[in-house]
């Protein structure tokens, strides 16, 4: 197939009027041609927002010739059965984190994905930030010598009590939130094989899911990763990784405003330096690295399997303590 990747909304979620639906409408590699949901109206509205057409229910949209890929901002719960519904009516797939609430789920789609040659992948939009490569970089060069220690944190305020994050049945909860941006950096930066040698999940006072944890992990070189991430907190973004000659410090980093200047603080040893990126919508970047993938030929997205592991193991390292 050529030309824009033919998308399809299914829900009308806040991130995706917020952040996704504008990205692709930007993007020059995809087009919304349809939007699913379960109350006419807000489909209605959207869509006349988006000049597209509105669709009732996610199994008629699975049914729309005209849309090749999907969308899924639904609930955490619902995203393992939608994301494979469309993956068998061969569409691609771009789906909210976390691609499923086990690890078994997230190997069946990722098989699935493999096996028809399209592509699957799990929206953590901060690994398409520009900035992070530059980290990266500075740490291949060996900026600040040998890496010997990570953190990260992720920490947002109390939503309301209505609020998907704050219902268990629905897939809600700190670690399912935040704590998939604090794993996900550590993966990025520290590579495969993290091991989960400690885990703690809290949950705080009116709360009926987790709201607030803390993880310890292990890479296979030694490398130690602190993570902590929590839904009733002052807003807290950030990673440091220090080495045995430096550190280097990222504020604001997974949330980022497309308009917003971004700063890598980097002690090499020397002068302590602020090294200053240029805006860059990571919602934007994602579509496009997802159409791209689509139109590649399809891939599966084999790291948010391992991300399934490490929540897995979060979760049962916390039910031990």
């Amino acid at each position: 197939m050529t030309g824009p990747l033919r998308i399809g909304i299914m829900g009308c979620a806040d991130i995706a009027r917020r952040r996704m639906l504008p990205a692709m409408a930007r993007a020059p590699l995809t087009e919304v041609v349809a939007v699913a949901g379960r109350d006419p109206a807000r489909t209605r509205e959207l869509a006349a927002v988006h000049g597209c057409r509105p669709v009732d229910g996610y199994a008629a949209l699975l049914a729309d010739d005209a849309v090749e890929a999907v969308y899924v901002p639904l609930p955490a719960s619902l995203h393992a059965e939608w994301a494979e519904a469309a993956l068998r009516s061969g569409r691609h797939v771009l789906v909210e984190k976390p691609a499923a609430l086990r690890r078994e789920s997230v190997r069946r789609l990722v098989e699935l994905a493999s096996g028809s040659g399209l592509a699957l992948m799990e929206n953590v939009m901060f690994v398409h930030h520009g900035r992070h490569a530059v980290v990266r970089k500075l740490l291949a060069d060996r900026a600040i010598g040998e890496l010997r220690g990570f953190e990260a944190h992720f920490t947002v305020p109390r939503r309301s009590e209505d609020d998907i994050r704050r219902r268990p049945e629905l897939g809600g909860g700190a670690l399912w939130d935040t704590g998939v941006y604090p794993l996900r950096a550590a993966r990025h930066f520290l590579g495969s094989g993290l091991r989960v040698v400690g885990a703690s999940l809290v949950r705080g006072p009116g709360h009926r899911v987790d709201s607030s944890g803390a993880a310890l992990l292990v890479a296979p070189d030694g490398t130690c990763a602190h993570l902590s991430f929590g839904l009733d907190h002052a807003y807290r973004s950030g990673y440091a990784l220090w080495g045995t000659g430096g550190s280097i410090t990222v504020d604001r980093a997974f949330t980022p405003g497309a308009d917003l200047w971004t700063e890598i603080r980097l002690d090499d040893g020397s002068e302590p330096r602020v090294l200053r990126q240029p805006p860059e919508d990571q919602a934007y970047n994602t579509v496009m690295a997802f159409a791209a993938a689509a139109r590649a030929g399809g891939t599966a997205d084999a790291i948010c399997l391992e991300q399934a592991r490490l929540l897995d193991d979060v979760r049962a390292a916390a039910a031990r303590t």
